[in-house]
């Protein structure tokens, strides 16, 4: 069993994450994506905040799949960020641009060197480390919608205590003690640098950067689709809003996130 489980201190995230960014922490709560959703519907503008769960009763990951875990042993959060004057056919690259900033987050604090499997799973080896779920969210107000990006980290769950057997948490895979409270500003700061440039229309740059990350690329996949559909062969690239370009047998296909139930290797 897991131990000395600290909790997140609100003030000194703000503090090293600097002023881009409003920080949260709550005890627990069902879902941070739903509530930060919530807020946004009501008229709040809630770009900008950082809403950080030490429990989630009610955890989504795409497809509406759930999972549970022991409270603080993750790093749960979700952020709200503006659309104003971003091109809608862009949104889809801000999950990606998140599971980046998960990547050298990690990297930066714990050594480890992590992966991305299209389109919102961060590994080490095979195992999952974090998801991320990003949903729009549109204000009541009638002002340009928000996205909500959720991000669910495996911080200090022992091996027996994770999830999902494909499951894996920094202190599993070698990072004695994993420092949830560093790794939480770290990841704040690494997001704004990965959603201004997000912003600016730097995505030629960010791609780059994500494909030299990615463990889908060059691979033969199966993407199971709705309906019983699925496209199967050589995953060649992600294009400029997101897609995976997967090159089959009937030519070649994009499919996005939204449209895609599983994504697993060929052989499988």
């Amino acid at each position: 069993m897991t131990a000395d489980l600290l909790p997140l201190d609100a003030a000194a995230i703000q503090a090293e994450a600097g002023a881009g960014w409003r920080v949260e922490v709550v005890a627990e709560t069902g879902s941070t994506n739903a509530d930060l959703a919530a807020r946004a519907q009501s008229g709040e503008n809630v770009a900008g905040v950082a809403l950080f769960a030490e429990d989630q009763t009610e955890g989504r990951g795409r497809q509406g799949r759930s999972w549970s875990a022991v409270p603080r042993s993750q790093i749960l959060v979700s952020v709200g960020v503006d659309t104003t004057d971003v091109p809608s056919g862009t949104w889809g690259l801000l999950s990606l641009a998140a599971g980046l900033a998960v990547v050298e987050a990690v990297a930066e604090v714990t050594g480890v060197q992590a992966v991305l499997k299209w389109p919102n799973d961060v590994q080490v080896g095979t195992g999952k480390l974090a998801g991320i779920l990003a949903e729009v969210a549109a204000p009541g107000s009638g002002g340009s919608p928000v996205i909500v990006v959720g991000i669910g980290l495996n911080v200090s769950m022992a091996a027996g205590e994770l999830p999902d057997p494909a499951a894996v948490s920094l202190l599993s895979v070698g990072v004695a003690q994993p420092d949830r409270q560093r790794l939480a500003a770290v990841l704040l700061n690494r997001l704004h640098a990965r959603i201004a440039e997000w912003r600016a229309g730097g995505n030629v740059e960010l791609l780059a950067v994500y494909r030299k990350h990615s463990s889908t690329l060059g691979r033969s996949v199966r993407a199971e689709l709705p309906g019983g559909r699925e496209v199967v062969g050589q995953a060649t690239d992600i294009d400029a809003g997101g897609a995976l370009v997967i090159d089959s047998a009937d030519g070649v296909v994009a499919v996005s996130a939204g449209d895609v139930v599983h994504l697993r290797p060929a052989t499988s």
